[in-house]
């Protein structure tokens, strides 16, 4: 709290606007209980206020510290620092889908996934090929490759009903060894079914 007595010129004050410091430019008394304060905003803009006793509560004076500081927990910092570099390893490995997952893509299944299909986000489009051409190993190189990019954090896969477990056995022996958690919803008819993937997965 800041006595209207300790605001003077020259005085770096916290209150006056909303999360930042202004410099007093002046201050005129206006009886006791008052005072007009003329002010530089951080931007460099002049204002001016009329500050009553009440308003004590909400000031302070600024108090100059660094810009930077050594005191932060190692292990917060160290986790945060591990998980930006993992945001970016898709930088230095371009193929990281191909080489973090039990699978040995053919030339056509590369091309289509690194070639036509992420360098076009977001993705409007229709995979479509031969029966036998790979197309499940294509979708899920796609996911888990945006997966890592952190382009997507849940996919939605909708089947036929009979497909479904096909689908959730091709997705951990080919793309998540270790998927978890993701969870089948029938419709009424067994039709269709639709398995999510969480954005948690090794």
């Amino acid at each position: 709290m800041l006595k209207l007595e300790e605001i003077v010129k020259d005085a770096q004050i916290n209150g006056l606007i909303p999360n930042e410091v202004v410099k007093v430019v002046n201050v005129e008394e206006i009886g006791p209980n008052a005072r007009l304060v003329a002010y530089r905003n951080a931007q460099g803009k002049l204002d001016e206020q009329t500050i009553f006793r009440h308003d004590e509560h909400r000031l302070s004076m600024a108090v100059a510290g660094k810009a930077w500081a050594f005191d932060a927990a190692p292990a917060a910092f160290k986790l945060a620092l591990e998980a930006y570099r993992i945001s970016l390893a898709h930088l230095f490995d371009p193929l990281m889908a191909v080489h973090t997952s039990n699978v040995e893509p053919l030339p056509h299944q590369i091309s289509a996934v690194y070639e036509a299909m992420l360098p076009r986000q977001p993705l409007r489009f229709v995979l479509a090929d031969d029966p036998g051409a790979g197309k499940t190993v294509m979708a899920g190189l796609l996911i888990r490759e945006m997966t890592l990019r952190a382009d997507a954090r849940r996919v939605l896969i909708v089947s036929p009903g009979s497909l479904t477990e096909q689908w959730q056995d091709e997705l951990r022996e080919k793309i998540w060894p270790r998927l978890r958690g993701s969870s089948v919803a029938k419709s009424r008819s067994n039709a269709t079914a639709a398995t999510i993937l969480p954005s948690k997965t090794a």
